[in-house]
């Protein structure tokens, strides 16, 4: 199997949740393959100090403010892009979240915020990136940037309905693969699925101050950012007939 990059240079790729950890790895990794990259993150700002900093590769990182939340802010962001730039590509789904919270005794609002970001979020994201990809005939990719616990669960202190949003995940890029081997479409979709990463997500999820939860994670080895960024280029230089359905990754040594 001969890998390229090649049929990806100077097309758009949107990366969602680009502003820290494996968003922005992700972002720079295509940017320096070639493609026109636009981040979406509410944190506008820390994309465009990346984007100053691969001012010289192949390609460019664009920035546009969006909350994956928000319905109206995705649907606005994907017709910036395609007014502006063009139409997409290939989609990363990388935004995710969680919180510090139960089943039992559980704070709905806070339910809300890990479904909403992870599952309707990614789905309203994949609808508008795929309306693009059929409407000018590009055989695009979509990748979801799932985790393991999508695909089993583990007990993990506080992140409780976090595995249940993956596992949705993971039920989604089946359920689209098979409605787009119905339109017998070439557009492919893949699931990437990495253990712990040493990212800011514990911060951003509130969970740092949780001590249970702290010392299981600080105990764990760990990915880089990197590491997610190399497996997307992977995926995305496999030959237009290759359907990556699946990809876990763990750090060696990973005891859960």
């Amino acid at each position: 199997m001969v890998l390229s990059m090649e049929r990806w240079s100077g097309k758009i790729a949107v990366v969602t949740g680009a502003s820290a950890g494996c968003g922005a790895a992700i972002a720079e990794a295509l940017v320096k393959e070639g493609l026109q990259v636009v981040g979406l993150a509410r944190r506008k700002e820390r994309i465009d100090e990346l984007s100053q900093k691969l001012l010289r590769c192949k390609g460019k990182l664009h920035s546009y403010k969006c909350d994956m939340t928000i319905e109206s802010d995705i649907i606005a962001a994907f017709k910036w892009i395609k007014d502006t730039l063009g139409p997409v590509s290939v989609l990363v789904n990388n935004a995710g979240v969680s919180q510090p919270n139960t089943l039992i005794g559980g704070n709905t609002e806070m339910w809300k915020k890990v479904l909403d970001t992870n599952v309707l979020g990614l789905t309203i994201a994949t609808r508008e990136a795929i309306d693009q990809m059929t409407s000018n005939k590009i055989d695009g990719h979509v990748i979801h940037i799932n985790s393991i616990l999508g695909h089993y669960v583990a007990h993990v202190p506080q992140v409780n309905m976090y595995s249940a949003s993956k596992f949705a995940v993971t039920a989604l890029t089946e359920t689209l693969r098979q409605e787009l081997v119905t339109l017998n479409s070439k557009i492919r979709v893949t699931s990437l699925s990495p253990g712990p990463v040493d990212t800011e997500f514990a911060s951003s999820s509130n969970l740092t101050n949780h001590e249970e939860w702290a010392k299981l994670y600080n105990a764990m080895p760990k990915l880089n950012s990197e590491d997610v960024a190399d497996a997307v280029v992977y995926i995305l230089s496999t030959p237009p007939h290759v359907q990556i359905q699946e990809i876990m990754m763990r750090p060696l040594g990973e005891p859960v």
